[in-house]
């Protein structure tokens, strides 16, 4: 795992040099402390960066930025090819001749060979530049499922781009400037859109694109993969047929993981996911897995460590565990905003970063994630609770007039403002505007409250990005398409990538950890896909439905069929003491409420009634909370 930059300037007055390059890598050197690369092309016209994370072929063979022998491509790679082995013998057929043991060989090698379409043979995580001196031409590439970031900025002939926005910022060109159109979607859903930030002018490729920068400085983004199915109709396999599949597909994606020249081990919470990744990494290992868990002081409710331990016992795991309070996660928030370059919402950012800094002092340099389960098996009970609502409330709902729908919000707004019941009056009002129903499971604070808190020309533009996702699906779908791929979909392409990878790159990358994910392996998700929603979610079944049954043969009962619990954070509690005085002075002495973007009378309201426990608004006072300390870090 790596950290990538680099500068392409079309202009007279180019200033690239290995020195600016230096710097722009500097500043990601927990990605990569082990090797570093900068490179500049004979034309001055492209500069890359790289800082290397060694994990397969230690040597020196696998320093970047590589070139090709005949000079003209010239990479950088931030990621893992699991099959990389595999297509290694049809280059060499081909009569390339490789001089390291590297996946990044193979990428330079199959993108020589078959450009664009070699994305499609390859099975893995990645962000990636590939300049070709010859055409005057950069090509980069997020991988399908979004697991690793890349960032860029493109403006006055200049394309600049890194896995890390703090990267792009050290270029003297680049301003920092705030996106308050984004800070709508950041207050909505605890993180930004997947096209772009809260830094004007930088902007994401999305998950599954490809960029291509003509010599002429033209960008064209293209979508090389999505999650919608691959076959014209759904599966036709029986239940017990599509169980077999998963597992067949299950292990082959942690086998593939596996793939190391240094230690790895496993996150463990004790829910199926990560307790999946155990069981399956125990079949395939001669000594004990090494796994790690994070816990609370005093607080045992949010604690799952007698599960895991429950788990390590059963598969007789090398097992570690850290347990912290207010005092140890107060003082480095500061810190989780740096590496988290834009503003996270999510308060597991916390836990996460205490569980990377103990994995890496065991001495593990990549470690297996459970991320990506919940979405492709219906795991969440908020796609349960819409479904439900969808097949029928919301579509007698929307069988009404829109004059109808627009009364019967304006006489359920002041009532259940009253009361307080913000989300229950955002689906009225989804109706009422036409706007679509699922918004994930991610919203924290919809148009209703933004509303009170945001100034009015900023907080109406949440439902954009909603609507755009959701049009995609419309546009490509092969058959009609029932509402629990439609929601599978949407996380998939947003909260899945945007909040809870982007969280786990960031958090595991601020300590030089790789993170790998098996149940996002593409061939795993391209199957889940075609499962038909009878199947899925049969009637009356429990969340998690299919996979629950696959690992019944490899798990406890008492495992699989807990009460879901969910990783979370104590920030109810610890906003309502220790950390309050802190918090509502550094939200209240922020610019972004001195300067009334956001509306003081509504956060002193909502601080208020939080601290007396009239609400909970914790996750909510986070966000705006973390919004701050990004602001004054980046922007003040």
């Amino acid at each position: 795992m790596c950290g990538i930059t680099g500068i392409v300037d079309f202009t007279a007055q180019s200033s690239i040099s290995e020195s600016l390059l230096r710097k722009m890598t500097d500043v990601i050197a927990h990605r990569g402390p082990d090797d570093e690369g900068q490179w500049v092309s004979h034309n001055r016209q492209c500069g890359l960066g790289f800082r290397r994370l060694s994990i397969v072929d230690l040597s020196a063979a696998g320093h970047q930025p590589m070139i090709t022998p005949d000079g003209r491509f010239t990479i950088v790679f931030n990621g893992e090819i699991y099959n990389h082995e595999r297509l290694r013998p049809d280059l060499e057929k081909k009569g390339y001749r490789y001089r390291s043991r590297t996946d990044t060989e193979t990428i330079l090698y199959g993108y020589q060979e078959y450009g664009v379409q070699f994305l499609h043979a390859m099975i893995g995580m990645w962000d990636l530049a590939i300049w070709d001196n010859q055409n005057n031409e950069l090509f980069c590439a997020r991988d399908r499922i979004g697991v690793k970031p890349l960032y860029y900025t493109h403006r006055n002939g200049q394309f600049i781009f890194g896995s890390e926005i703090k990267s792009i910022l050290q270029h003297p060109s680049v301003k920092r400037e705030m996106n308050y159109a984004e800070m709508t979607n950041y207050l909505a859903f605890s993180m930004t859109s997947d096209q772009s930030t809260m830094f004007e002018g930088i902007h994401k490729l999305p998950a599954g694109h490809f960029a291509r920068l003509r010599s002429d400085g033209t960008l064209h983004i293209e979508r090389y993969w999505s999650p919608m199915r691959h076959q014209a109709e759904y599966t036709t396999m029986s239940e017990p047929e599509i169980i077999d599949e998963i597992m067949r597909l299950l292990r082959q994606a942690v086998k593939d993981r596996m793939m190391s020249d240094v230690p790895f081990g496993v996150f463990l919470s004790g829910g199926v996911d990560s307790s999946t990744n155990v069981a399956l990494m125990a079949e395939l290992m001669d000594r004990p897995v090494d796994t790690f868990s994070v816990g609370f002081k005093e607080l045992e409710k949010y604690n799952e460590m007698e599960y895991a331990r429950q788990v390590a016992g059963i598969f007789h795991t090398n097992h570690h565990e850290i347990l912290i309070d207010h005092n140890d996660a107060l003082p480095v928030l500061e810190d989780l905003v740096w590496h988290e370059d834009e503003p996270n919402g999510d308060p597991v950012c916390i836990p996460l970063y205490f569980l990377s800094k103990l994995t890496r002092e065991a001495g593990t340099t990549v470690i297996q994630v459970g991320e990506g389960s919940d979405e492709q098996f219906v795991g969440y009970p908020w796609m349960v609770r819409e479904y439900n609502f969808y097949r029928k409330p919301w579509r007698n709902f929307m069988a009404l007039p829109q004059w109808a729908r627009s009364m019967v919000y304006g006489l359920s707004k002041p009532i259940l403002s009253a009361r307080g019941q913000y989300l229950a009056l955002d689906y009225i009002r989804r109706g009422a505007e036409n706007n679509e129903l699922y918004w994930g499971g991610a919203v924290d604070m919809p148009p209703t409250i933004l509303a009170k808190i945001i100034k009015p020309d900023l907080a109406n533009n949440a439902h954009l990005m909603v609507q755009r996702l959701h049009n995609h699906i419309i546009k490509h779908q092969k058959v009609s398409t029932d509402y629990i791929q439609r929601m599978a979909f949407y996380e998939l392409s947003h909260r899945l990538p945007e909040l809870l990878l982007m969280r786990v790159d960031k958090m595991t990358m601020a300590h030089s950890l790789e993170a790998r994910v098996p149940f996002l392996d593409s061939r795993l998700v391209e199957f889940t896909m075609t499962i038909p929603p009878d199947k899925k979610m049969p009637p009356n079944a429990t969340t998690k439905y299919l996979l629950k049954k696959a690992v019944e043969p490899i798990l406890p009962h008492d495992i699989i069929y807990r009460k879901k619990q969910g990783f979370a954070a104590p920030m109810a509690e610890w906003l309502r003491g220790p950390w309050f005085a802190s918090v509502q002075n550094t939200i209240v002495n922020s610019p972004l409420v001195t300067q009334g973007i956001l509306n003081k009378n509504m956060i002193d309201s909502m601080l208020s009634m939080h601290k007396e426990g009239k609400k909970n608004y914790g996750k909510s006072i986070y966000s705006i909370m973390n919004l701050a300390l990004w602001y004054k870090r980046f922007i003040q």
